[in-house]
């Protein structure tokens, strides 16, 4: 028997599952569950706050729900998040290429046990740290389809919102988005790219001035929900990857347990994070875990994010399995909340840059009900199409901040008419 198994929850598409796409979703962190995904951001169902009470957590229908247009997988991966757990400890030892292999693996297994959806068309999403694991697993499909292994995948692309991507580029685009956005002045700003020399990560720390400016910057930043900045700053139980920092106070995690243990009573100001409370009370309830067919025994508890993870990031940049998808007839879907810190938009449209593609429509604003909704570029190489879009006023997990949006972004991208 496996080792190592992969929970997940399947959704078919509320419209037409013969024929509408299939939607591999892979939340980040790593070790964040893909329930979060689910319930928080692109699935059928919500928490109703109003009418979940302190043990009883209900739900609602999410009218943004991409299982609208798409039949849904959402995979706990790697091992250890969520519901997925090994059978031996070994099986626990994960770093980002073993896990991309295990994804591939599974999901070449799930289509042999559920063949209907075999001719669908398929893609890879999620967001955040998947960033760096989704390029990975479309070439490990690609790889499979030209090696002839069955069952042939119908892979047609992927889609990432806010994605870890070249973790010196993500992080080291902070400095440059907090200007634009006004959280550095333009002095502070000049000065530390100057003493920097524009490398902001991992700097030399006998560089007394590039330090001292940098030190500046968290003094300007630290307050803020780096996640969306206009929103409160909180303790932090959301899907945000490990960053390493521009200095070693700028970024410091928070226990996710912290906020479970003592929630406040009156939250002043409302905080997203209390939200997540929720979640750890439906998946550690014994009745919801008999009903998703949780094997008794295998999970001591559930975490949203799971901070223990055995886990090396092995994978600096995924870039260069971007290029190479460039070389397939894919299509490629990756959209910024544009008030994310984390992984800010800036970084992003780097890399997208070092591909080196052709721009076949420029960069102009798409609309949602009249009102920009954000703005998009589209580039193309040989038969690859690859939309960047963003979402005003989203945040890291987009579709979470902005959903009506997020979903008609996807609605429009998949139907191949997209803004």
């Amino acid at each position: 028997m496996d080792d190592v198994q992969l929970f997940y929850y399947f959704i078919e598409s509320e419209r037409n599952p013969r024929d509408d796409p299939l939607l591999l979703w892979l939340t980040g962190g790593p070790g964040c569950s893909a329930f979060s995904g689910l319930v928080y951001e692109v699935g059928p169902l919500l928490f109703d706050y109003v009418k979940s009470g302190e043990n009883l957590p209900t739900f609602k229908l999410n009218q943004y729900s991409w299982t609208k247009v798409a039949s849904m997988i959402f995979l706990d991966a790697p091992v250890g998040t969520g519901f997925s757990y090994s059978r031996t400890g070994e099986g626990y030892d994960m770093n980002d290429t073993l896990s991309s292999s295990q994804i591939y693996t599974f999901l070449r297994k799930w289509l042999i046990n559920h063949p209907k959806f075999q001719r669908n068309q398929l893609y890879i999403s999620g967001d955040s740290y998947s960033g760096i694991i989704i390029p990975m697993v479309v070439q490990e499909i690609s790889n499979g389809n030209d090696a002839g292994k069955e069952p042939k995948m119908n892979l047609q692309g992927y889609t990432i919102g806010n994605p870890v991507t070249d973790k010196f580029g993500d992080f080291n685009s902070r400095i440059p988005f907090a200007h634009r956005v006004g959280v550095l002045s333009d002095e502070l700003y000049e000065a530390t790219k100057i003493s920097c020399s524009g490398k902001y990560v991992d700097a030399d720390p006998n560089n007394a001035e590039c330090t001292n400016n940098l030190k500046l910057f968290t003094q300007c930043s630290e307050k803020l929900h780096i996640a969306q900045i206009l929103e409160p700053t909180c303790n932090a139980l959301s899907p945000n990857p490990k960053a390493s920092k521009l200095d070693q106070s700028s970024l410091q995690e928070i226990n996710s347990m912290d906020l479970l243990l003592s929630p406040p009573q009156e939250p002043e100001p409302w905080c997203r994070s209390y939200n997540y409370l929720f979640s750890y009370l439906w998946a550690n309830d014994r009745t919801v875990q008999k009903a998703l067919h949780v094997r008794e025994g295998t999970k001591k508890e559930w975490a949203r994010c799971n901070e223990s993870l055995s886990y090396t990031s092995n994978v600096f940049s995924s870039v260069d399995y971007h290029r190479n998808l460039t070389e397939k007839a894919y299509r490629a879907l990756i959209y910024s909340g544009d008030h994310d810190l984390d992984i800010p938009y800036v970084g992003t449209q780097e890399w997208i840059s070092s591909l080196n593609l052709n721009i076949s429509d420029n960069w102009k604003p798409w609309f949602v009900d009249g009102q920009v909704a954000g703005f998009r570029v589209e580039y193309s190489h040989n038969k690859y199409l690859m939309t960047f879009a963003t979402i005003k006023g989203g945040g890291h997990t987009a579709p979470e901040y902005k959903p009506k949006e997020c979903f008609a972004m996807v609605y429009r991208w998949f139907a191949h008419y997209f803004l």
